[in-house]
């Protein structure tokens, strides 16, 4: 069985450890195996990967430069140690030049097919000069799952570049190289230790990100609430707590305002009222209970939140359109 640290940090008590929202959100979305592969590639090269819709996508460079070229931007130079994160799964190229173009057809980034092909890969390009640059990239992809995307995944930008600046995110550096090196040098324990280490680097990877956001209020959306420790602090209670009957009220309380300037900020920030974004997050929550345990209905009942079968069977056949037990048999 895979443990993973999302795994771990899932099954805590709450009461001693109050889960973040990242987490919680990463941890709700993620689906299946995490991919990844450490690839040499010999100039002139050029792989084109295939949008995929319901996963996040990701590059790192391991060694020598090379381009990055969206489908419709500019072509994005990176260096060793920069990360590129396309959390929605979007197509992309790279190369060792924007003037090189593909001459094979496009990868899947989560196919396992092609990063075991290309995982223990010596040379990738052809032909192969004795003189020709080398690139070494990390690539790979992680599982979502559409019918729990969280709002915060859409607030994202189609493409996250992190460039690599000396003494800055030593913890994502420091995960890269030690998932580059389980990659190249398999050793006892590497099948439970990448899972792990692509877990922790998809959190680390988007709390760079939320982090370098700015704190002069220019930010908005998600990355505004997370800077803001009113909201944050009612999105935590909501998280840690979904069954407590929350009211605005109740949650305006947990931000330290009063009920309307808390309603108001939460609102357009997020762009849905508090008690919406709570329905939203039972319903999410009660979804990957369905999915991911046996739990009877009644006990999720209670978990989201609600006093009795028939009223959660109801709330969840009205946001899922099927009822929970057709759900759970289903999905």
């Amino acid at each position: 069985m895979r443990i993973s640290l999302l795994f771990l940090l899932d099954r805590l008590d709450s009461n001693t450890v109050a889960m973040d929202v990242l987490s919680d959100v990463i941890a709700v979305m993620r689906t299946g195996q995490p991919r990844s592969a450490r690839v040499t590639w010999h100039a002139p090269w050029a792989q084109q990967f295939a949008s995929v819709p319901g996963s996040a996508g990701f590059q790192m460079i391991l060694q020598g430069p090379c381009w990055l070229i969206p489908s419709d931007t500019d072509p994005v130079p990176l260096a060793v140690g920069d990360v590129v994160l396309l959390p929605r799964g979007r197509g992309h190229t790279l190369a060792d030049s924007p003037s090189t173009r593909p001459t094979v057809p496009a990868c899947d980034p989560s196919d396992p097919q092609f990063l075991e092909r290309h995982a223990t890969a010596d040379t990738v390009g052809e032909p192969v000069r004795a003189d020709a640059p080398v690139t070494v990239t990390l690539c790979g992809a992680y599982q979502l799952d559409p019918a729990r995307a969280h709002p915060l995944l859409g607030s994202l930008p189609e493409l996250i570049h992190l460039p690599a600046h000396l003494g800055r995110h030593p913890e994502l550096r420091s995960t890269v190289d030690l998932l580059a090196t389980e990659l190249e040098r398999p050793r006892l324990g590497t099948d439970a230790i990448i899972p792990a280490l692509l877990d922790t680097l998809l959190l680390l990877m988007l709390r760079t990100w939320f982090d370098e956001q700015p704190a002069d209020g220019t930010a908005t959306g998600w990355a505004a609430a997370l800077k803001d420790p009113a909201i944050t602090a009612a999105l935590q209670a909501m998280h840690r707590e979904p069954a407590r009957p929350w009211t605005v009220a109740t949650l305006a309380t947990q931000a330290g305002l009063s009920r309307a300037p808390f309603a108001r900020r939460f609102t357009t920030l997020l762009g849905q009222p508090p008690l919406s974004y709570l329905t939203w997050w039972r319903m999410t929550t009660a979804a990957r209970l369905l999915q991911e345990s046996d739990a009877p209905l009644s006990a999720i009942a209670g978990r989201v939140g609600y006093a009795s079968e028939f009223a959660f069977a109801n709330a969840f056949k009205r946001h899922y359109g099927t009822p929970p037990g057709r759900y759970r048999h289903t999905t």
